[in-house]
């Protein structure tokens, strides 16, 4: 079968799962209509709130180390949910306001026709994945996933960085086969010789070949970053004045909060890998020193110019209509973050 071909077959059977629900063949005019223009209130009105996203409870654990101040508005619930196709999801059912992804998400939001914007961009310059191989695996470089089965999900940063890979080794998609799935079911996967390779975050890889390097398991490391990590959120959320003045109260308390767990490894070490991870003090010390440098630049330009690239490298495999990512970005947030951290964090 042919492998573009395999990868479509799959998708029309687990459309729910890698995120494809709802009209994949959404207009770019949804991301726009009703978009709000109005200047961000002063003050966070009294009896706000919002539902924010916070994988693994990682936002309340900086907020409470780093000992910021109290929020001006009441976090309604704290969300532990990640994973693009699951944010746009809670999205979709007004269950989250506010989320922290990769860049690839919401182009998968507007290629769905849900309406939502990026309010804050924090930089990443240093890989955040590598390639991990099924146990028994005789690869040992990008140019070796040829004729493989690579794990990807579409509307997750994993699957981004596993395209611009293939792109920089050279490989056009039809020399693979895409298998579609979630990154939550990467490892599985991998365990089960369903896939070759699968992508996985800096902070998964020791725990992995700690358990599957003594049978052969091993990582392909690359240059390839995922530039963008961002918040985001549903246009029906940014057209509330009350909720957009919470999201920019928000903001500055997320970049102070990434500059102190950067600034803080050990302690982050000791209070989040090792006790809320299961992770040894060696293998978190492995993973800080992989760490990105926060950076909130004043200008969201280049941040637009590796969307669009991302976007069209998605529309060129035939996985999104081509479309203008400029109507993604939510203009009225672009300097608060940078305005809320030392000059070193601002780029």
């Amino acid at each position: 079968m042919h492998r573009r071909v395999f990868l479509t077959s799959l998708l029309g059977a687990s459309a729910a799962v890698a995120g494809l629900s709802g009209c994949a063949g959404g207009s770019a005019a949804a991301d726009t209509e009703g978009a709000s223009t109005e200047p961000l209130a002063g003050k966070v009105p009294a009896g706000t709130s919002l539902k924010i996203a916070s994988y693994q409870n990682v936002q309340q654990l900086q907020f409470r180390l780093a000992k910021l101040p109290a929020l001006p508005f009441t976090v309604s619930s704290w969300l532990n949910i990640g994973a693009g196709p699951d944010v746009i999801n809670a999205f979709r059912a007004k269950s989250l306001d506010l989320a922290n992804n990769a860049g690839i998400p919401p182009i998968q939001a507007h290629y769905q026709g849900f309406a939502a914007k990026i309010v804050a961009i924090d930089v990443t310059r240093k890989p955040n994945y590598l390639f991990a191989t099924k146990p028994g695996s005789d690869i040992r470089t990008v140019g070796d996933f040829k004729g493989k089965r690579l794990a990807f999900s579409q509307g997750q940063a994993q699957g981004v960085v596993l395209l611009r890979a293939l792109k920089q080794a050279g490989l056009k998609y039809d020399d693979v086969t895409l298998v579609p799935l979630t990154s939550n079911q990467f490892l599985t996967a991998l365990q089960s010789g369903q896939v070759d390779v699968a992508p996985l975050a800096n902070s998964q890889a020791p725990a992995y070949l700690k358990q599957y390097a003594g049978k052969g398991a091993r990582t392909v490391t690359t240059d390839v970053v995922d530039l963008l990590n961002l918040l985001w959120a549903p246009q029906s959320v940014l057209n509330d004045p009350a909720k957009a003045a919470a999201i920019a109260a928000y903001i500055p308390q997320w970049a102070r909060g990434l500059v102190w767990q950067y600034e803080h490894p050990d302690v982050w070490n000791e209070e989040f890998y090792v006790k809320t991870q299961n992770l040894t003090l060696d293998q978190a010390r492995s993973i800080s020193r992989l760490a990105n440098k926060p950076l909130f630049p004043p200008s969201w330009d280049e941040a637009v110019t590796w969307e669009q690239e991302t976007a069209d490298l998605l529309a060129e495999g035939g996985f999104v209509k081509k479309f203008d990512v400029s109507s993604l970005f939510d203009h009225r947030f672009e300097s608060l973050a940078a305005k809320a951290v030392p000059a070193e964090y601002r780029r």
